[in-house]
């Protein structure tokens, strides 16, 4: 729903297409957020772009979450976050 809804509606939905976008943003700003906070703590590498990662990771969630609307199965859906993984920065 929140990946979805409300994304091809007319004029009528606008204000639920705008308040699901609002979603999506609060969720990745927060975790470019706690993105930052692990680069401060050294979590992750001080190279590490905490605004590039949080976009990276939330397409990614929500691609995969659009597969699995699509009724792609948990074993391709788990392939695809396993390819996704290499391209994670190493702590």
């Amino acid at each position: 729903m929140g990946v979805q809804g409300a994304l091809a509606t007319g004029d009528s939905g606008q204000t639920a297409r705008d308040l699901l976008a609002a979603w999506r943003n609060d969720g990745c700003a927060r975790l470019r957020d706690r993105f930052q906070r692990a680069v401060d703590e050294g979590e992750l590498p001080p190279e590490t772009d905490p605004g590039l990662l949080s976009r990276y990771a939330t397409t990614l969630a929500f691609g995969i979450a659009v597969q699995a609307a699509s009724g792609v199965g948990r074993d391709e859906l788990q392939a695809m976050a396993d390819a996704a993984l290499p391209t994670w920065p190493p702590s």
